[in-house]
């Protein structure tokens, strides 16, 4: 799908455009700021070619992981990819690379999912004076700002669901029940969960420092009045970054930490079952060796003529299996 979007005085107009292997059409009157292309096809991305003047990189060019494939200028125009995490209200989150060319004062952005932000962006947008957006570099750094925010909203959530776990854990066995019912399988799921999604974070906030990062330094060797401009809203978003970076770190830590007394729990518990089993064999040696003595066909044996001989040995058998148990329970070892 292309979007062009035009500039009415303080805010933006959408204009779908559909392109084919026939279709030529001219793009609408006025200034353009913004084009958006989501999963474009191979027409859509040579008619933005054409418009734009620059090569637009396929999915595959979006996905690699090497800096020089990711930030580089070519034509005159600035390619940055972000690893942006969508579908955050799901329980399928995924990283999906979204690529922002900047070439003069229009934006093109290349995206193969549509995250909840630029579809709130794109409402906020159309509202006059809801949002900068004279340019294109204003219009990135305010898709970068929205995907800021809802990270952080995404990160609440996580805080909140880890001390949910954290109570599941280590709640009182005597308010919560006992070890034997928990679902330790549940939770060491919900943890894998929270901490894949943190490592999603923490990989979509490490590229966007490395977009403006690289922006910056590409924008000084241009206009110095308009790098002084953006310097300062270029900085806040830094700083948003560095702050949630370091809270995703704190998480990770928490998650780390739950995964360890988790597994320690478990094997707390897989102990104490073993202990009861060895227990339960030492209880069961003693009724053992009276059942096999008497059990051994031999003619002469006194016993063989006592009138109340086998209740004898009955109440032997659960006399002798009964004192390990109370001699083991005084000790507290059950």
């Amino acid at each position: 799908m292309l979007r062009v979007y035009v500039r009415h005085n303080d805010h933006l107009a959408p204009h779908d455009v559909h392109v084919g292997a026939d279709e030529n059409p001219p793009l609408p009157p006025g200034a353009i700021p913004w084009i958006d292309l989501l999963n474009p096809s191979v027409d859509e991305d040579r008619y933005v070619e054409n418009v734009v003047g620059v090569s637009i990189p396929t999915r595959e060019e979006m996905q690699e992981i090497e800096m020089s494939s990711r930030l580089y200028s070519e034509n005159g125009g600035e390619f940055m990819t972000i690893a942006a995490v969508a579908y955050l209200d799901t329980d399928e989150p995924i990283v999906t690379p979204i690529t922002f060319v900047l070439k003069g004062a229009t934006l093109v952005t290349v995206r193969y999912a549509e995250p909840r932000p630029f579809m709130m962006f794109n409402a906020r947008v159309q509202k006059p004076g809801a949002v900068p957006c004279g340019n294109g570099e204003q219009i990135m750094l305010s898709l970068l700002e929205a995907l800021i925010d809802r990270i952080a909203d995404a990160m609440e959530r996580v805080g909140v669901k880890i001390d949910t776990i954290s109570r599941e854990v280590f709640r009182d066995a005597n308010k919560g029940g006992s070890s034997r019912s928990r679902d330790f399988q549940g939770v060491l799921v919900n943890i894998g969960r929270e901490g894949d999604l943190l490592s999603m974070i923490r990989e979509s906030l490490v590229s966007m420092t490395r977009v403006l990062t690289y922006h910056t330094a590409v924008a000084e060797e241009g206009d110095k009045r308009a790098v002084k401009d953006m310097r300062q809203r270029i900085r806040s978003i830094q700083r948003d970054i560095s702050s949630l970076t370091d809270h995703s770190t704190y998480l990770s830590s928490k998650v780390t930490f739950l995964l360890d007394a988790t597994l320690g729990l478990i094997n707390l518990e897989q102990n104490q079952i073993i202990k009861i089993f060895s227990i339960a064999a030492v209880c069961l040696m003693p009724p053992t060796l009276i059942a096999s003595i008497y059990g051994m066909n031999f003619k002469h044996m006194p016993e063989l003529e006592w009138t109340f001989g086998y209740p004898l040995a009955l109440l032997l058998m659960v006399v002798m299996g009964l004192l390990p148990f109370v001699y083991f329970r005084k000790k507290g070892w059950l």
